[in-house]
């Protein structure tokens, strides 16, 4: 099957070859019919799905970039939600020993220490929620066919940020609120 392509810009010719036949064979045959009707030009032909292969090759390349800098990303704002709250639970630590000493539980310190970084965990979502959906659909603009931008994906990556950050900041938050108060109240 030979298909044609516009007369503008007519430099190539696509051939679908007989699956049932020799691949080798059909392009000798290909080869034969094109040098008799075109002996001036070089036969060279390439087949698609490598040409599609190597045209993705890039996107994927990409997309194990991104994962791998997101992975780091996530990876370093934990060290830095680590250190912030290690730092608050320092400075706080003689409020959190009357706390405890006045009756206070580990889960109301940990809820405490915990519920101003979810709070901006929670506005930097609202905030990078509109800015992720922007990008990615002027990124999927540039190909034919795309996906629709889905609200779940944006839910979904919520939920886990907010897990991840639950998960960092509890560490610290129960280690501060089991410390015993005696340690920090004993200067005063």
């Amino acid at each position: 099957m030979v298909i044609l392509g516009p007369q503008a810009w007519f430099t190539t010719i696509h051939y679908r070859l007989n699956p049932n036949n020799n691949i080798a064979d059909n392009l000798k045959t290909i080869e034969s019919i094109f040098k008799k009707f075109n002996p001036d030009y070089p036969f060279e032909y390439q087949f698609i799905d490598k040409t599609y292969e190597e045209k993705f090759k890039e996107t994927k390349a990409i997309g194990t970039l991104a994962m791998i800098f997101a992975g780091l990303t996530i990876f370093i704002s934990c060290l830095g939600l680590l250190a912030l709250i290690a730092y608050m639970a320092e400075t706080r630590m003689k409020e959190i020993a009357v706390r405890k000493v006045l009756g206070a539980s580990a889960t109301q310190v940990t809820s405490l220490l915990s519920i101003d970084f979810i709070k901006l965990v929670v506005v930097a979502i609202f905030i990078a929620t509109p800015i992720a959906w922007w990008a990615m659909d002027k990124w999927l603009q540039d190909y034919s066919y795309r996906i629709e931008i889905q609200w779940y994906y944006f839910v979904i990556a919520g939920l886990l940020a907010i897990l991840i950050s639950m998960a960092t900041i509890s560490y610290q938050a129960i280690k501060a609120a089991l410390s015993n108060p005696v340690n920090s109240l004993r200067d005063e």
